[in-house]
């Protein structure tokens, strides 16, 4: 048992903590395959599923963040941090880590304070370019902070950042097939052009909306559409097209395959999530980026500015795609000029190996 990597990875809340989290511990245990990893998340959110899913242990916290609107709910939200600060303690009283890993979202907030307060190392991976409340405040206490963008140094102390990029998911960048295969993989015509429209993990509301309220092009177009709605919104997507004709519209609500569904894509349409934004950068894909307005701090408008002020990408403005998103996406798709352009500078900004990276930099810190 002593000579076992003992690593504790905490955080979660959405697809954006929980995909990089999975590579890290995969990256951990393809250097070391004798590591125990133990994720740390809070009750009730998609980690709880999503990890197990991914073969690894997971703990839930009961734990949420501060409701801004109405205060008098705070108090509730008081004794669920005291309550997962206790249950932390236990947790890794028993599992006894050698090092811990940050990935942002709640539960990473008293499982690292746990943690530093012990005197075992922690690092924290921030994944967007304007930092979240959880990891500023962790930052004091961590030994390395790993960011994805440049600029990093107005929220951590210099000297502990390391620039390593946003691990993603291994699938989108190990597809074999070539675009026209991947096409037909999804039911489409494989010399077509195509466009995927992504909404995150959960679908996203406004570009949904952009579609129904803009058939009329879609169907005029020429072009096809992989259309991610999100689970929330499929069920009521499919009844408003089921007496309606558009062959040219593949309708699912998730994708478990996203590297088959960039490669068949000439252009994505996506929110402007921290994961997402590393895909696209590493495998050149030209981006039209809608950020949510309703994320913590606007962070996901910061991160598409980061790619808008290099002209690797394109931004539109969530309150104004329903009226523009979709006609300059069919424009923009037509202009392969446009493309390579967009694609040439995209594929500057892409970090690779980042989960590689930051496992060397856990390892070092659980065996110093």
């Amino acid at each position: 048992m002593n000579n076992e990597l003992r690593i504790i990875i905490s955080g979660g809340g959405t697809g954006g903590h929980i995909f990089p989290a999975v590579s890290i511990a995969n990256a951990i245990k393809a250097k070391r395959p004798d590591a125990k990893i133990l994720f740390v998340g809070a009750k009730g959110r998609m980690e709880m599923q999503r990890v197990p899913a991914a073969g690894y242990e997971i703990k839930g916290l009961p734990i949420c963040g501060f409701d801004r609107k109405h205060l008098l709910k705070n108090f509730a939200v008081l004794f669920r941090i005291w309550k997962s600060q206790r249950m932390a303690k236990k947790i890794i009283k028993d599992f006894k880590p050698m090092a811990a890993v940050g990935v942002g979202g709640y539960a990473s907030g008293p499982t690292l304070n746990v943690c530093a307060s012990k005197g075992i190392p922690c690092l924290i991976q921030e994944q967007n370019s304007y930092a979240g409340v959880t990891n500023k405040l962790l930052a004091k206490k961590a030994q390395k902070i790993c960011v994805a963008y440049e600029g990093m140094e107005r929220f951590f102390p210099a000297d502990k950042i390391i620039m390593t990029g946003n691990p993603v998911r291994q699938n989108v960048l190990s597809t074999t097939l070539t675009k026209e295969e991947a096409r037909k993989q999804f039911g489409l015509d494989p010399e077509k052009k195509t466009i995927l429209l992504v909404g995150g993990s959960l679908g996203a509301r406004t570009i949904n909306e952009s579609v129904l309220q803009n058939l009329d092009i879609i169907e005029k177009s020429g072009v096809q559409f992989i259309w991610q709605t999100g689970k929330y919104y499929h069920e009521s997507i499919v009844n408003q097209l089921k007496d309606k004709d558009f062959p040219m519209l593949k309708v699912t609500d998730f994708i478990s395959d996203m590297g088959a569904a960039y490669q068949a894509a000439d252009l994505v349409i996506s929110r402007a999530g921290a994961s997402s934004i590393s895909e696209f950068c590493l495998i050149g894909k030209p981006v039209i980026l809608v950020p949510s307005p309703n994320v913590a701090e606007n962070h996901q408008t910061k991160n598409a500015m980061a790619l808008v002020n290099k002209d690797a990408a394109i931004y539109v403005k969530d309150a104004d795609a329903p009226a523009v998103l979709i006609k300059k996406a069919v424009g923009i798709v037509e202009n392969a000029q446009k493309l390579a352009s967009m694609s040439e500078n995209i594929k500057k900004l892409g970090l690779k190996n980042s989960a590689d990276v930051i496992a060397d930099e856990v390892i070092k810190l659980a065996t110093k």
